[in-house]
């Protein structure tokens, strides 16, 4: 046991706790579960990997998951939260939760899976059957701050969820000035295990920076050739991105601006000190959301055609209970036992969406699994809380090969107004429009299947357009019984967006209107320069009530 479920499974469905707090009284709280009435129900896929350390992780096996699909299906559950990804996608045919899940959807259960945790580098992503909803990772507006003030008196904000600190000030060293003679060149200044000299860092702050290896062992690394203290700049990718550790010696992260000042005041004088402050928790910062770095990218590389990830919500520093089995870092020498653990990834996302899901399930019963996906997807926003666009953790624009839809918001997802359905035989027919077959006499693939740009998704991918394409897409009234629904667009640049019927009338709750979104080419001037290259926009639907948004992604031939 590591931990990993004990944490997904309480952000999901965990019941209210009141006091609840990290190791050293971090996010201290009530603490709840997304849905904290719901009945878990839960089964084990994944185990240890022979010969290695808990810190490693597991191995899933595909038949492991394959059989915990089918028990859950067996047991009548009606939402699945799978925090497991890959670092790569296999084909749906070879891809073990996809196949599992396209059986569940057959049963009407949503599956909601990570994206994974291989980001920012594009087309990183896992999970990509159109079938399952695929959650990256975002920020909270909650932070853990631990001050650094330098010996000039300058104090640089720290992040940490370490609850050591130092008394007074303490001679400061940079890594690359302490290493062992033989050390990579790239690496001097990383901390990596047996590379400090301890004559060296005896007695002192060591300023070590992220890249290669565990961020805890660079602690580890620090304590054992004797320095007191850690400060570990980030790297420039990482922008404001923070994945918190309990450290066993007192220690914060900087920014990695931040991280070069304090190299530049090692630089500057002959005596170096500082002093790590106590760490409090820090609610309301801005700007949040924004994309943690790790969360994986698009454009999907399985099928261009159906963008990913689908959504996004809070993966970043997220409290949750943990197993008294495993100590909060994982690591075998680690014997500190605790209730409550922060931890980051996809795997924290991916039950937020899922006990979203199951809220919406309760209230819409009969609804289908994508109706309940199109209506977290609609409704998701594109703004941070400073009503400025989503962005990444280094401060660039997120696109929706980060964030999908947007992050979610589950309260105006449960009046959508208008969802995009689709069933399982829709799943089967894009199958076989990517040439896969069926031995099942109940099902035969037409002699031509509709294209996958048709698949009644609640987004719009088109790679390499070179002139025109049209979309076809149906949405089911599930808003007032009279109603009129009017077409707006904000048309990726280089291409024009037109809607046909551009009004949608409806008459009675459960009625279904079929359109065609036309996407053309522009002019060679409108799209200067973005040959091969993605650009993204959105339409929308609204009856100035609900706005029922749908992200477009294009890419020009």
């Amino acid at each position: 046991m590591d931990g990993h479920g004990t944490h997904t499974a309480s952000t999901v469905a965990g019941r209210r706790v009141p006091n609840a707090s990290a190791f050293g009284g971090f996010a201290e709280g009530t603490a709840s579960g997304g849905a904290p009435l719901a009945r878990l129900a839960i089964y084990k896929a994944c185990w240890a990997t022979p010969k290695a350390s808990k810190a490693a992780g597991n191995t899933c096996f595909e038949a492991d998951m394959l059989a915990a699909i089918d028990d859950a299906i067996r047991d009548g559950v009606h939402v699945l939260s799978i925090s497991i990804g890959t670092n790569q996608p296999f084909a749906f045919n070879r891809d073990g939760i996809a196949i599992g899940a396209l059986n569940a959807v057959k049963h009407n259960i949503l599956v909601a899976c990570s994206a994974g945790n291989s980001g920012p580098a594009p087309s990183s992503l896992s999970n990509l059957a159109p079938w399952l909803i695929t959650v990256g990772a975002g920020s909270l507006d909650r932070d853990f701050v631990g001050p650094v003030v330098l010996g000039t008196g300058m104090e640089i904000i720290g992040k940490t969820v370490t609850p050591y600190n130092l008394k007074k000030m303490h001679p400061l060293v940079y890594a690359a000035d302490v290493v062992v003679p033989g050390v990579h060149q790239n690496e001097t200044n990383q901390c990596l295990p047996g590379s400090l000299t301890p004559e060296k860092v005896k007695g002192k702050i060591v300023l070590c920076m992220r890249g290669s290896g565990f961020k805890l062992s660079k602690g580890m690394e620090v304590k054992r050739a004797g320095g007191v203290g850690l400060i570990l700049g980030n790297s420039p990718a990482n922008g404001n991105e923070y994945s918190y550790d309990a450290h066993y010696l007192p220690a914060t992260a900087v920014l990695y601006d931040d991280a070069i000042k304090i190299h530049e005041y090692i630089k500057s004088t002959n005596n170096p000190t500082a002093i790590i402050k106590q760490a409090r928790t820090v609610l309301h910062t801005q700007p949040a959301p924004f994309m943690a770095n790790f969360t994986s990218r698009g454009p999907n590389a399985l099928d261009p055609y159906i963008l990913k990830p689908d959504i996004t919500a809070p993966g970043l520093n997220i409290l949750a209970a943990w197993s008294e089995a495993s100590s909060p870092s994982k690591l075998a020498f680690d014997k500190r036992i605790v209730k409550y653990t922060i931890f980051s990834g996809t795997s924290m996302s991916c039950p937020h969406v899922a006990a979203a899901a199951a809220l919406l399930k309760a209230i819409h019963p009969d609804w289908s699994s994508a109706a309940i996906r199109s209506a977290l997807m609609t409704t998701a926003w594109m703004k941070n809380n400073k009503a400025l666009p989503i962005t990444n953790a280094d401060g660039s624009i997120a696109t929706p090969f980060s964030f999908g839809s947007g992050h979610f918001r589950p309260t105006k997802a449960a009046d959508p107004g208008l969802v995009y359905d689709a069933s399982y035989e829709d799943y089967l027919l894009y199958l076989c429009s990517h040439g896969f077959s069926f031995t099942n006499p109940v099902f035969r693939c037409p002699n031509k299947p509709p294209s996958a740009l048709n698949l009644n998704y609640p987004s719009i991918a088109i790679p390499n357009l070179n002139g025109t394409v049209i979309v076809k897409r149906t949405v089911t009234n599930v808003g007032g019984s009279k109603s009129v629904y009017f077409f707006s667009a904000k048309p990726p640049m280089g291409v024009s967006v037109k809607a046909n019927p551009s009004i949608l009338f409806f008459d009675h709750i459960g009625q279904k209107k079929s359109f065609t979104i036309t996407v053309r080419l522009g002019s060679e001037t409108t799209r200067q320069g973005l040959t091969k290259q993605y650009v993204f926009g959105w339409y929308r639907w609204t009856d100035g009530l609900h706005l029922v948004r749908s992200p477009m992604a294009v890419s020009f031939a």
